[in-house]
């Protein structure tokens, strides 16, 4: 397939763009011109790049001919300071722009990265539930199909330093003096970044074959565990000698307090998450480590 992949320099996006390239697809990415590529630099000369800020959105669509699927991971979270005008851009008005382009020009499949936070927690949660009813309210028109996939707290090797998960590890390897953490009540459904990546596939399969305008499908462990639960598995894996300070901090207004993917929809694709938590743990803060000593 011809797939067009948004967020290809980012976490999720690089393991999906090597994901995409291993099984034969023929990949093509969205960026821009600063984009840091560091995490793809190995295999960017095997797709076609094209730069946001410097080209019109139909470009690859005219230089590739009709693409067969769009595949949108690009974000913005609003953790750096950004304008909720921003976040809306990026999680709102850019990817409707572009499925209004992939429509035009043929495209069959558009796949949503969505999150299972409720929609008013804050502007980030809203800005992309508000993109997923624009995409269920575009199905269907023509050929195109909407695959919108809710990922839970996906996690791995390499993750944004600024991500809780992350946080946890590189203080705990540090043996950083203390951390400071809430009482860590919430439940939440950690999901390994290779099982994220195996469901992208398995339902991108399945959208190839399907005759329904709009598929959704939660995606994460299927299981849960408390924040103390999580902290307390990294600061044992890691031998830590940080101090944990749980409840130190309060909660956040509106806090959710747990949070769980129904799998049962991908189940039926047969897809079923492989990684455990402390397998993935593992194979996360033994690259972390790695790359400390560098």
């Amino acid at each position: 397939m011809k797939i067009l992949l948004t967020g290809a320099t980012g976490f999720l996006g690089s393991h999906l763009a090597r994901a995409l390239l291993n099984s034969g697809h023929q990949v093509i990415i969205f960026k821009r011109s600063f984009s840091n590529t560091h995490r793809v630099a190995d295999i960017l000369p095997q797709m076609s790049a094209y730069d946001l800020d410097r080209c019109e959105l139909d470009l690859p669509f005219r230089d590739h001919g009709p693409i067969d699927a769009v595949i949108h991971t690009a974000t913005c979270y609003g953790r750096k300071g950004e304008k909720i005008t921003d976040v809306f851009e990026a999680n709102t008005a850019f990817p409707l722009r572009l499925l209004e382009t992939a429509r035009a020009n043929g495209t069959d499949i558009f796949l949503n990265t969505d999150t299972r936070l409720p929609k008013f927690l804050n502007g980030y949660a809203l800005t992309k539930k508000q993109f997923a009813e624009w995409g269920k309210h575009y199905s269907g028109q023509g050929t195109l199909r909407f695959v919108n996939l809710e990922i839970e707290h996906f996690y791995g090797p390499g993750d944004d330093s600024c991500k809780f998960t992350t946080l946890v590890i590189t203080n705990c390897i540090a043996d950083s003096p203390e951390l400071q953490l809430t009482k860590g009540e919430q439940k939440r459904d950690f999901v390994y970044v290779d099982d994220v990546v195996t469901a992208y596939l398995t339902v991108l399969d399945a959208a190839r074959e399907g005759d329904e305008p709009f598929y959704h499908y939660e995606v994460g462990s299927g299981t849960v565990v408390t924040i103390r639960e999580f902290v307390e598995t990294v600061h044992r894996l890691t031998s830590s000698r940080t101090i944990l300070k749980f409840g130190s901090i309060p909660y956040r207004e509106n806090e959710v307090m747990e949070t769980q993917a129904d799998v049962s929809a991908l189940r039926s694709l047969g897809w079923s998450s492989q990684v455990g938590l402390v397998e993935g743990l593992t194979k996360t803060i033994q690259v972390e480590k790695r790359a400390n000593r560098q």
